[in-house]
């Protein structure tokens, strides 16, 4: 097996409840696949034949941080160029992408209530960003 030479990696805000990181994990890492589409490997089967769709072609690695942390590798990945995706806090109270898009776009990226971001690109520069984070526990 070839390791591929980008990475996706998941930041979370260190004080989020379970369901909000699953949440906010399963958002982020749509808006890698749907804008980088060669990170999606081949579709999949049983051995019945039953076909299921397609996942990442590599893993996606999640850490956490507080809200310094999360702050500061946004503004690297930005710097470094990296495809990121938002979460804030205030999606948690939208019910759509309509919404969650107008909550994102009416708040100046300095003051951004972060809760996750996702990343992809250069596995170095994605490490880089992310410095400072850890491993989700």
């Amino acid at each position: 097996m070839t390791v591929p030479a980008t990475k996706i990696a998941v930041l979370l805000r260190d004080d989020l409840a379970s369901w909000q990181r699953l949440n906010v994990t399963a958002f982020l890492v749509s808006g890698i696949a749907a804008s980088v589409p060669e990170t999606i490997g081949e579709p999949y089967a049983d051995a019945d034949g039953t076909k299921y769709l397609p996942m990442f072609g590599q893993p996606v690695l999640v850490f956490a941080g507080d809200r310094a942390v999360l702050a500061a590798a946004h503004g690297r990945a930005l710097e470094r160029g990296l495809g990121i995706a938002v979460f804030t806090a205030d999606l948690f109270a939208t019910g759509n992408d309509e919404d969650n898009r107008a909550a994102v776009r009416a708040v100046p990226r300095a003051a951004l209530d972060l809760v996750g971001i996702a990343l992809h690109g250069p596995r170095n520069a994605v490490d880089k960003a992310l410095k400072g984070a850890r491993l989700h526990p």
